[in-house]
Formats: C-alpha cells, structure tokens, sequence
C-alpha cells in the first residue's frame, strides 16, 4: 500500500513539473516571437491548451514563466554553502561549485541563447526581475552565513561577505550574457567564464587591489 502511494505521488508530481514546463516553453517561445509586453497570460493558457487559472497557479508573476528557475537561483549561493564539507571557508566551496555550473553549462550561470539574453535585457519587467533575483540570492546566503556564525540574520561581517561573494557570480552573470551577446558559441563562452571566474575569486581570495 505505502509503495502504491509512494509510486501515486510521484508519478502526480512528475506530472506537475512536465505541465510546468510545458506552459514555460510555450510562454517562452511566444514572448521570443512577439516580444515580452505583447503575449497575454490568456493567450499563453491558450496556446498550452490550459485554463488561465492554471497558469498562474504556477507561474504567478508573468515574469517567471520566462525566468522559470527562480527558486533554484535564489537557493543557490545559500545551499552551497549549507551543503558544504565542515571546515571549507565558503569562498572555497563557491568557487567549486561555480567551476562545476560553467562546465555543466547551467542557465544558473548565465548560459542561455543569444533570443534569451535579448528578451531578457530588452524588456524593462524581466531585467528588473532579474535584478530582484540576484538580490534575494545575496539575502539567503547572507541568512545562511548569519546562522552559521549563530547570529541575528542582520549580522554585518555576514551581509559584507555575502555581497562580495553575491557580487562575483553577478558579475561573472552578466559576463556570460555580454559574450552571448557578442555572438561568442558555447564553448568559447565556457572558455571565456572558466578563465574569469578563476580571476574573480583570486581576486578575493587575495584581496588584491584593482587600480582601473
């Protein structure tokens, strides 16, 4: 009986994300041929062949059925460095698992197509979500790093370093959009991400001073 409900429960959640997904390409794909503010949310219920209320059950900001990893993105920095071995300094940790993100050519990083950069920066409402999310992403591991040092959550050594470590992947984010952008491929991308991503965290590793 347990395993029957078990197996029922998964096959429901499988289900969930496969209809989630589903509504995310097709609004996707509708915003990249006519543009962000053009597509409604009834034409995208539409077109995925379910009901509006459904739409927004899933994806209650328009601007997340384009920006559909929002949670993950957020959770990120915070996980990592929950996650990480007993006695790694965060950086440390960081730094893997943003060397691992580049080589696995994760969207958390910044890999997306050339349409999906555009759409994304062309349009006021999702770089704005953008930013709200790169924002909350320094809130969780600022939270994370504040538990760790078991104090408040408005603790200002942690807020400090999370900026800084928040502000590495940032940076090296909209490095990745600006060299899609460039029309760079793939692979050079990756190339171009591993080598600045190795500069950026020498960088605070050392606490070298760039004179610009």
């Amino acid at each position: 009986m347990l395993a029957g409900v078990g197996t029922d429960g998964g096959l429901r959640e499988r289900k969930k994300q496969q209809t989630r997904q589903s509504i995310s390409d097709v609004a996707t794909r509708l915003f990249l041929e006519r543009g962000y503010d053009q597509v409604t949310i009834a034409e995208i219920a539409g077109a995925a062949g379910v009901a509006k209320m459904t739409v927004t059950n899933y994806f209650p900001r328009k601007e997340d059925l384009v920006l559909d990893i929002a949670d993950e993105f957020v959770a990120l920095l915070a996980r990592t460095a929950a996650d990480r071995p007993a006695g790694e300094p965060v950086r440390d940790s960081l730094r893997r698992r943003y060397a691992e993100a580049v080589a696995r050519r994760e969207a958390l990083v910044g890999f997306a197509g050339a349409p999906f950069v555009r759409l994304v920066q062309e349009s006021p409402a999702l770089a704005a979500r953008l930013r709200e999310l790169f924002e909350l992403r320094e809130r969780a591991l600022a939270a994370q790093l504040a538990v760790e040092a078991s104090t408040d959550g408005d603790d200002l050594t942690a807020r400090l370093v999370a900026a800084q470590l928040a502000g590495a992947y940032r940076v090296l984010f909209g490095e990745a959009f600006r060299l899609v952008r460039a029309g760079h491929d793939e692979e050079q991308v990756a190339e171009a991400l591993d080598q600045a991503g190795a500069r950026a965290f020498d960088l605070l590793a050392t606490g070298e001073r760039c004179d610009v």
